[in-house]
């Protein structure tokens, strides 16, 4: 059986949930995230590339004879430069992220999102970094090859501060920040519950131009449907505004998650037109088995985080 979201919060030591994350996800998850990264640049290397026409002064011992023969003419195979898969999590650690009702906070999805693609593309030599993202800047973790860095980067994202109110974060600035300083192609995955202001979806369907990149949406089950409980008070985490809602009108809850389900179909519509992949865990879902259906779906459909570690 596989584990739930709830056992991100089980052990309290932010060391002793990193080593059950690691060891589910190795577990798991191994053959499925893992593989070789296939550069896009071609250069000087051991991987057979495109093919095309011999021209004079080509090695002859590059020789496409399988296309040679079915054409009648000379191919040669250029070789693919060996480059190493450089993978960058961009976290939104606002304050509506340290909220979860159910079997975990959404702080405890992000983390384990941006450990499932870590542990998976750290292999083989490949680099890790992070974007994380608060109402007062942004911190870039530099990427790096190896398990202990990436460790050090898991334990930095689980030990964080709560964030006490300070307004939203800037996803968008982050998002722009980064398709600048990252010029060579790689994968991104965007980790957020997407209730930044307007202004995110340029700068990502930007950063899905140059890079694969991966938005994962992170989702609490009061964030799309209110409980009939009487009166209830709600507080915006980010902003401290409070408002009392009569939970006991039908009325009110329906409209409620009327508003809540045209959100988040415009956050949905807004990732799909960027071109980034889309994947959604829940707080009151089992995340890693919503991650293995993503990955064996994009797998069927040749996109995905296949394409972009194979």
């Amino acid at each position: 059986m596989l584990p739930t979201g709830g056992d991100l919060g089980a052990e309290r030591r932010p060391e002793e949930v990193l080593r059950r994350l690691q060891l589910t996800i190795t577990r798991r998850l191994d053959g499925l995230l893992q593989g070789d990264y296939q550069a896009l640049l071609p250069g000087l290397g051991s991987e057979p590339g495109d093919s095309r026409e011999y021209q004079e002064g080509d090695d002859v011992r590059r020789m496409d004879w399988a296309v040679t023969a079915r054409t009648t003419v000379p191919h040669v195979r250029d070789p693919v430069a060996d480059r190493e898969l450089e993978s960058w999590a961009i976290v939104d650690c606002s304050a509506s992220l340290d909220f979860g009702t159910a079997n975990c906070e959404k702080r405890d999805l992000s983390l384990a999102a941006v450990a499932a693609v870590g542990f998976m593309t750290t292999r083989t030599g490949n680099r890790f970094g992070a974007l994380i993202v608060r109402p007062d800047g942004i911190t870039r973790i530099a990427s790096r090859p190896g398990r202990q860095p990436l460790m050090a980067l898991l334990h930095r994202l689980a030990t964080r501060e709560r964030v006490d109110g300070g307004g939203p974060t800037d996803l968008g600035a982050a998002l722009q920040s980064h398709m600048v300083a990252r010029t060579r192609r790689g994968l991104a995955v965007v980790v957020s519950d997407f209730l930044s202001p307007p202004g995110w979806e340029r700068p990502l369907t930007g950063l899905a131009a140059r890079h694969q990149v991966l938005a994962v949406e992170v989702v609490d089950p009061r964030e799309l449907e209110l409980p009939n409980v009487g009166y209830l008070t709600l507080v915006d985490p980010e902003t401290g505004r409070r408002m009392e809602i009569q939970t006991a009108k039908a009325s009110i809850r329906a409209r409620y998650a009327e508003a809540a389900a045209a959100q988040r179909a415009e956050i949905a519509t807004a990732i799909r037109r960027s071109g980034a992949q889309h994947l959604v865990l829940r707080t009151d879902q089992d995340w890693l088995r919503d991650i293995v259906e993503f990955v064996l779906s994009a797998r069927r459909h040749r996109g995905g985080l296949q394409r972009a570690t194979r």
